[in-house]
């Protein structure tokens, strides 16, 4: 039998011991995450205009990166959002079952576009040491990168634990705040593929 606490305490037993959403550390610090490497990804786009206004002419000696795997990435990558919404809805719900069948499906998904991803690094026409613009846009494009792999790796991370036996409960805030960060890293593709894809072009 618990004792009762002492007279001027406060009695904190019966909160639960973790939350979701803005109740939660770890969404804070997911939160505070992105808004770091989302400022990282934006000087990385000043960079490239800067360098874009200094050139004579742009894309420097090279043709612009061929469309065909960056936009089929892309639309794999917005495909791969639905998933994730389910496996954030389903540990919200604390069904363990679902989310480990939805947190599989986006790890598939993760695994098809770091493939296409390799494809893209092949055809943008132009290697990173080559001058300026190979630079950035391999600049761009593996900082990109580098989330995906991070954040692939975690989703296995978290696949594994969910089929543990010492699976505790409050994993589910990780499943759940995992999703709400490949929003973001879907989110910043889309002005990244923008700058790169689109803006050699215009």
């Amino acid at each position: 039998m618990n004792a009762a606490p002492p007279p001027g305490t406060l009695d904190v037993r019966a909160l639960p011991s973790y939350r979701f959403g803005h109740g939660s550390l770890m969404w804070w610090g997911t939160i505070g995450l992105m808004l770091i490497e989302g400022t990282v990804f934006g000087l990385g786009v000043m960079m490239y205009f800067y360098l874009q206004g200094i050139a004579e002419a742009w894309p420097i000696d090279a043709a612009p990166p061929d469309l065909r795997w960056g936009t089929l990435n892309t639309a794999v990558m917005l495909a791969s959002v639905w998933p994730n919404h389910l496996a954030k809805a389903a540990a919200e719900r604390e069904d363990r079952r679902r989310a480990r069948l939805w947190v599989l499906v986006c790890l598939l998904f993760a695994a098809v576009f770091l493939a296409g991803r390799a494809m893209e690094f092949g055809a943008l026409n132009i290697s990173w040491s080559a001058n300026a613009y190979g630079s950035i846009v391999w600049l761009l494009l593996g900082l990109h990168t580098t989330h995906l792999v991070t954040d692939t790796v975690d989703t296995a991370v978290l696949a594994v634990l969910l089929f543990s036996r010492r699976f505790q409960p409050k994993r589910h805030v990780d499943v759940s705040e995992n999703a709400m960060y490949w929003y973001f890293v879907v989110a910043s593709w889309l002005p990244i593929y923008a700058v790169i894809y689109l803006v050699p072009r215009l």
